[in-house]
């Protein structure tokens, strides 16, 4: 017999670990190669780890709730062979697998001796990060104000040890000074009660649904929202998919939904006003290059995830629907990687699925805007004719934007709409997928 070392997989550039929520299979049992070992979720998706081999689960390094790095060894599968323990080939060399371990060593001291502060903080920090700062006795309004070189601002393990090890010679920002002899002026303002009586049922939110809330809740702390709306007529587009829809369905096997159209839209209209594919980072503005748009998503559990188009300027119509049907089956599907979540610039939501004729999205996120589609309706307009006005029955739709007033103000918001807008009602009856 062989013993092989399942590890925990790389997940995405910017995710370094992930949390056990649940094991697929106990000790003892048989798994098949390629079959579910543990669920498991990261601050941005829930995913599943496969065996790569076929064999006898014989131990488990970890219980539920326990945060596993990448690449680390998360269980031992027993295989017909030889004896001796092996584990996938990583590309590292034996100095680096030295180093590794050393940090491995770190963290689990750090874990087993230090009560990590708690992650309530407007920005989320790793286990690792929390230990590291519980150690050194850096409270949480000390460590929101160390600058942070990873994902979203985030605070690495390099950013913690260089600040501490600089802690005597940094002057970190503060918003108003506060007496030593003094506690903290400002308090959250406490809940209202709530009366639970026998007729009452009492659901605790899901691990998603805290993480949504959380997001929501510092969205709008951070960012003034202001919301512009627009009618659109989109008759030409409505008439051009029902064209077009059956025959697709039978060459490609898929729907063509408005969804990849509304990207498009948005795509064009973001290289007319780039400043709207921005983020803020303190007193400066980042302007985004690459146009990654954000499609919000429905889940089976009622929960949403918004997958992102990469590149979304770069491709055509039918680039964007293939991509915005994979990112969809996979979302309801729960089979997104990491990394698919990541890195939007922009967001759109559909509101009109659920039969809205308008919405006010609240903003994801470091981004700066989210459109939010209504349900197209047929309504009786007046429509402009060389030969005179005349009334007809079109298709209408509600567009709303909701943006970042520290940035974003009213024209640019506006004007950006209204391209949209105008984008959706000059689309090309003469469009080939």
């Amino acid at each position: 017999m062989a013993q092989v070392e399942l590890i925990m997989p790389k997940m995405g550039e910017s995710v370094a670990e992930a949390t056990i929520i649940n094991w697929q299979k106990e000790v003892g049992e048989t798994i098949e190669m390629d079959e579910t070992v543990v669920e498991i979720a990261t601050d941005k998706v829930d995913s599943e780890v496969p065996s790569t081999v076929e064999g006898v689960l014989v131990k488990k390094l970890f219980e539920k709730d326990d945060v596993v790095k990448v690449g680390e060894v998360f269980a031992i599968v027993e295989t017909e062979g030889g004896s001796e323990i092996t584990a996938p080939l990583v590309e590292e060399a034996p100095d680096q697998e030295v180093a590794a371990k050393k940090v491995e060593e770190q963290i689990a001291h750090l874990q087993e001796s230090v009560q990590p502060i708690a992650n309530e903080g407007i920005r989320f920090y790793s286990p690792l990060v929390r230990s590291i700062a519980s150690e050194e006795g850096i409270a949480l309004e000390e460590l929101e104000l160390v600058p942070g070189t990873g994902k979203e601002g985030r605070v690495t393990k390099s950013d913690i040890l260089a600040y501490v090890k600089n802690r005597g010679n940094i002057s970190l920002p503060q918003s108003t000074p506060t007496p030593k002899a003094e506690p903290t002026k400002t308090t959250p303002k406490a809940a209202p009660a709530i009366s639970v009586t026998g007729d009452s049922e009492v659901i605790e939110m899901d691990r998603m649904r805290k993480l949504i809330a959380d997001h929501m809740v510092m969205s709008k702390q951070t960012s003034p929202h202001v919301t512009s709306f627009v009618e659109a007529d989109v008759t030409t587009l409505v008439n051009w998919r029902n064209n077009v829809k059956a025959e697709f369905k039978k060459r490609e096997g898929q729907n063509i939904t408005f969804t990849p159209i509304f990207i498009e839209a948005v795509a064009k209209a973001i290289k007319d006003f780039p400043m709207i594919n921005v983020s803020v980072d303190g007193t400066n503005i980042i302007v985004h290059k690459d146009v990654n748009i954000g499609m919000a998503a429905a889940l089976p559990s009622g929960n949403l995830i918004v997958p992102v188009v990469k590149s979304a300027d770069q491709m055509n119509l039918m680039g964007i629907v293939k991509t915005v049907n994979d990112l969809a089956t996979r979302a309801r599907d729960n089979q997104l990687k990491p990394d698919e979540i990541q890195g939007g610039t922009f967001t759109l939501t559909n509101v009109g699925s659920f039969g809205n004729m308008m919405g006010t999205p609240i903003i994801n996120q470091p981004q700066v805007a989210i459109m939010a589609v209504g349900s197209i309706k047929k309504k009786p307009a007046v429509i402009e004719t060389p030969q005179g006005d005349m009334i007809g029955i079109r298709h209408m739709m509600f567009l709303s934007l909701s943006y970042d007033h520290r940035v974003v103000d009213g024209a640019l918001g506006g004007s950006f709409l209204r391209k949209v807008a105008d984008y959706l009602e000059l689309f090309d009856p003469n469009t080939q997928l």
